[in-house]
């Protein structure tokens, strides 16, 4: 899932530099979010998971609604023969956030989660809300140390919150701003193949 103001083709390049196995059989869903005003932009109208007011509150309902699309998608892809124990969540910033979100609270056991250069939204309320079947869930969690959109100590944050609560993290981090880069990739790409196994079939 892409970032504020991104769309799903800002992804799609990924899917070639990470040089996954031939062997392991991957199909990659690049999904848009809904066109809103995002208030700390001054209510301009882009692609958002969800609202930005940038007071320190959080858009519960717009985050609770890119949930309920979220999980649309997981049920479509279920529909296609894809077990829920082989899907992936991935995403960047907002991305990165519904996927955390989501991921913890799906009833099913994912295959894991991937959450780039984001934060734990309404992290106050995962401990009652949480999945059980996702309590221990491989989450990749990465960050830029120089990000000035996302500080590195608010993810450091949430990592520390879902360690506290259990949770296996994989966390690495980066000499670089609100983005991606090659030693990244190739992190993702070694943990995937071990999430998915080398030999496996996504499904």
């Amino acid at each position: 899932m892409h970032g504020l103001g991104a769309d799903g083709h800002d992804f799609e390049p990924i899917v070639s530099e990470l040089e996954l196995p031939e062997t392991l059989t991957v199909r990659f869903v690049f999904p848009h979010a809904p066109m809103r005003p995002v208030t700390i932009n001054r209510g301009s109208v882009m692609r958002a998971w969800y609202d930005v007011v940038g007071d320190g509150s959080e858009d519960t309902a717009g985050i609770r609604a890119s949930q309920a699309r979220v999980e649309a998608l997981i049920a479509r892809e279920k529909a296609r023969a894809f077990s829920a124990a082989r899907i992936v969540l991935a995403g960047f910033s907002q991305g990165g956030a519904m996927a955390l979100h989501t991921g913890l609270r799906h009833p099913e056991r994912l295959g894991g989660i991937i959450a780039l250069s984001c934060y734990l939204p309404l992290g106050d309320t995962l401990a009652v809300e949480a999945s059980p079947a996702n309590r221990d869930v491989p989450i990749f969690m990465a960050h830029g140390t120089d990000d000035p959109l996302i500080p590195l100590h608010r993810a450091r944050r949430s990592r520390d919150k879902l360690t506290e609560l259990g949770y296996r993290v994989t966390w690495r981090e980066y000499p670089m701003p609100h983005s991606v880069c090659g030693d990244e990739v190739d992190d993702l790409s070694a943990w995937l193949c071990g999430v998915l196994g080398e030999k496996g079939e996504a499904r």
